[in-house]
């Protein structure tokens, strides 16, 4: 039993050693420094919510190089930032796949300070199911909670499989009371957007939505829900697109839409300037509006 504790002891820590090969040590914030990861030549992935200057940030490498990097792009909905910085000496970090992830897997969380050095925490996986839409309007995919002690430095790092594979990015900044791993699928679908463009752009209408029952409005449709406006923003997409206040969205482009989450889904995937035929009742009465879909404020932030 001794000795397979410390096989076991050995093999994390040779996982935590060769992922701090490619972790390097952010200043993005006054105060508190987080991590990050060498995800391409010359670009650095790490926590949208740990980077508060757009110059100027100080980055140590895992060598002992100190650096600066600058912001190239930040979603706050995914609490993804990509830096751009040299990092020449310092190969980029390979990410697994997002399949097999169970809970109940142990999983490192592997970082990098200016004072200590590499650092880690260790814990498991304590729930996985498949896509999330976080509170700031971002979508993970899939979904991966993580029962694990994060101090404040381990954002943005690493979290990593026993077998030392590379599972995704550590995230303080999704929740208030649990830390999740941003994984290989929604950082490839995301990060290279922020490299590209510095920013996700995700369609928006500025409304306020409910679900509600379509039978007792108009019993000769099939669908059974579709989903009240019970806000328009005024001077909002919707608002001039012609959407009001008590219009109940049936489609968008064909697609139905039963409940909230369906229109946030369609939003998501629908850039801004696009237009977007949209089925309603209004008064009981079945209506098309063209409607030109707007981008969600902030989108820096």
């Amino acid at each position: 039993m001794a000795n397979e504790l410390m096989n076991l002891s050995n093999e994390m820590a040779g996982a935590v050693e060769r992922t701090a090969a490619g972790i390097v040590a952010v200043g993005g914030r006054r105060g508190i420094g987080s991590s990050g990861m060498v995800w391409k030549e010359n670009l650095i992935l790490t926590a949208s919510e740990a980077v508060r200057a757009e110059e100027g940030i100080k980055i140590l490498f895992p060598d002992g190089r100190m650096g600066e990097g600058k912001l190239r792009g930040r979603d706050a909905g995914t609490d993804l930032a990509v830096l751009e910085a040299k990092t020449e000496g310092t190969a980029p970090l390979d990410f697994a796949s997002d399949s097999g992830l169970k809970a109940g897997q142990l999983v490192l969380a592997v970082g990098r300070t200016g004072n200590t050095g590499p650092i880690a925490s260790f814990g498991i996986i304590s729930g996985v199911s498949g896509e999330w839409k976080t509170w700031r309007g971002g979508k993970l995919d899939p979904f991966v909670r993580l029962d694990i002690s994060v101090y404040p430095t381990l954002s943005g790092g690493a979290a990593v499989d026993a077998a030392g594979h590379l599972m995704g990015m550590v995230s303080t900044g999704l929740s208030r009371s649990s830390v999740f791993a941003v994984t290989a699928s929604t950082i490839g679908r995301i990060a290279g957007k922020l490299s590209a463009q510095g920013f996700v752009s995700r369609g928006f209408l500025g409304v306020t939505l409910q679900p509600v029952a379509i039978r007792s409005i108009e019993e000769k449709l099939e669908q059974e829900t579709g989903i009240m406006l019970l806000g328009v923003e005024p001077d909002g997409p919707a608002a001039l697109g012609g959407l009001m206040q008590g219009d109940v969205l049936l489609a968008a482009d064909e697609q139905a839409l039963a409940h909230p989450e369906a229109l946030a889904d369609f939003l998501e995937r629908t850039p801004a300037g696009q237009v977007v035929k949209f089925r309603l009742l209004r008064a009981g009465a079945a209506q098309e509006l063209n409607v030109k879909v707007g981008e969600r404020p902030n989108r820096r932030r």
